[in-house]
């Protein structure tokens, strides 16, 4: 660590990118920020000559800083998304009704929704008869009579 210390710049530099390909191989956007703030203490102390402390503390500094922009500008684990079903398709079809194309046969059948065919279980019913979706149990939808 004291290498860092006394390379100048340099060091602060081959901390930033040591951090950057960290954050690459463990994701997380917790080593990013800490990344861009070596490299920008980097950059500071290369533009201006001050003593390790210094550069230190404005690393501490710029870290608490990125750390606050970076949780600004990217979005909360547990937002609303513009597109909530994307890797939970079976969950998006509750509550939609759609026309049997083959008899439900002993509580199980199968239905095709857009360009897929879903298995589903419910009632016995022919074909022609409208479903609804109940739930989703798995890759199975269950569904009642519409």
């Amino acid at each position: 660590m004291s290498d860092l210390f006394t390379s100048g710049p340099w060091g602060w530099f081959v901390l930033g990118g040591v951090l950057l390909v960290a954050e690459i191989v463990l994701p997380g956007a917790f080593l990013l920020w800490l990344g861009l703030a070596a490299l920008a203490t980097g950059a500071l102390a290369f533009l201006v000559m001050v003593g390790w402390q210094a550069q230190v503390l404005a690393f501490a500094a710029l870290a608490v800083a990125a750390i606050l922009i970076g949780r600004r500008i990217t979005p909360a684990p547990g937002a609303a998304s513009d597109r909530p079903f994307l890797n939970r398709r079976a969950e998006g079809h509750v509550g939609r009704v759609f026309t049997l194309d083959e008899p439900i046969v002993e509580g199980s059948g199968r239905v095709r929704i857009d360009d897929s065919v879903w298995r589903i279980e419910g009632p016995d019913l022919p074909v022609g008869a409208k479903v609804i979706v109940l739930k989703v149990d798995g890759t199975v939808l269950v569904v009642g009579a519409a």
